[in-house]
């Protein structure tokens, strides 16, 4: 086993440690997507109702996206967190891969929100949803899913080792709920304004939205609108690829050179 992988190992079991002794915040995060579904889809499913089909079903597949970009702020906390207490400069002493900690992060909040996904979906399976593709389509999508997910930690841990600060990376993770709303994870763009239509459209996570609800079987692709949403899963693939390629990178470099 290569040096990355076996320290890489070491960290994900650290971070899956991490998780089991505070599982109020696991809690806390996983029922959001499921409070969303139920309050948006009873709530205002029918002033938000879609031509055609049912809002619940719509409205499921930008919960799960909505919730794998949540990996900015999850990512972002915790790197802060390790940053401002002093454990990254610990590590760094160790004689370990650079990659090895914050990619031990990044796997770790994989396998969590692989797990953290089962109920939301069960819920949306109560409620109305369904899958109407085909398993491989619906394997193809719960893959896709994780690998925005996996993108996206990767911009939090970035974004929290440049600050070094739980309450900075707590109020900046604040705005990225911001994110899905400019987005058609909740609502269809073809009503927006021009401008904000095209700033939506190439949201990654409209893309992401998209091929999630093709795959699914929930909703055609549409026929106009920006290359992303009408291309979903070649937009989705592309975003995440440029997501990891840029960020990766720049996170394990800012981790191995430390807060200087």
């Amino acid at each position: 086993m290569s040096a990355l992988a076996y320290d890489g190992t070491a960290m994900l079991g650290r971070h899956l440690r991490r998780v089991r002794h505070n599982p109020g915040l696991l809690i806390l995060t996983q029922s959001m997507p499921v409070t969303m579904l139920l309050f948006f889809g009873y709530v205002f499913g029918s002033a938000l109702a879609t031509p055609g089909q049912e809002y619940r079903a719509f409205l499921l597949p930008g919960l799960l996206v909505a919730t794998a970009a949540n990996g900015i702020m999850t990512g972002m906390f915790q790197a802060a967190q390790d940053s401002h207490r002093g454990v990254m400069d610990r590590f760094r002493t160790l004689p370990m891969s650079r990659a090895a900690v914050p990619l031990g992060q990044a796997a770790a909040d994989l396998v969590v929100t692989a797990v953290g996904m089962v109920p939301l979906m069960l819920v949306g399976l109560a409620v109305g949803w369904r899958i109407e593709g085909s398993a491989l389509e619906a394997a193809g999508a719960v893959g896709l899913l994780l690998l925005f997910r996996f993108a996206m930690s990767w911009v939090g841990i970035l974004l929290g080792l440049m600050t070094g600060s739980e309450e900075a990376a707590g109020q900046l993770g604040g705005a990225t709920f911001l994110l899905p709303l400019l987005s058609n994870a909740y609502i269809p763009t073809g009503g927006l304004p021009p401008w904000l239509r095209t700033v939506a459209e190439w949201n990654p996570i409209s893309a992401v939205t998209t091929a999630l609800r093709d795959l699914f079987g929930n909703a055609p692709v549409p026929v106009d609108g920006a290359w992303p949403v009408t291309h979903p899963v070649a937009g989705s693939l592309a975003w995440c690829a440029l997501l990891i390629a840029v960020f990766l990178p720049l996170a394990v470099r800012r981790y191995a050179h430390g807060r200087g």
